[in-house]
């Protein structure tokens, strides 16, 4: 079974039941330097293994980039 959701703008579909951390790694997403929001709510590192994606939901995936 498959939800709907919108990731970093974009309609898309995954498997229901998802973890955030399980999400990023179906769309193959380096969880090394990222921020998540989820339905306007920062969702924070030690939460990620915990909090399953539901079915609506918007996510953006922020990725960190290094320099000077």
């Amino acid at each position: 079974m498959c939800i709907e959701i919108t990731l970093n703008g974009e309609p898309r579909q995954a498997p229901a039941g998802l973890t955030v951390r399980a999400l990023l790694d179906h769309f193959e997403i380096d969880p090394g330097r990222v921020a998540i929001e989820m339905n306007r709510q920062i969702v924070r590192k030690p939460l990620w293994e915990a909090t399953t994606v539901p079915d609506g939901a918007v996510i953006e995936v922020v990725q960190f980039v290094g320099g000077g």
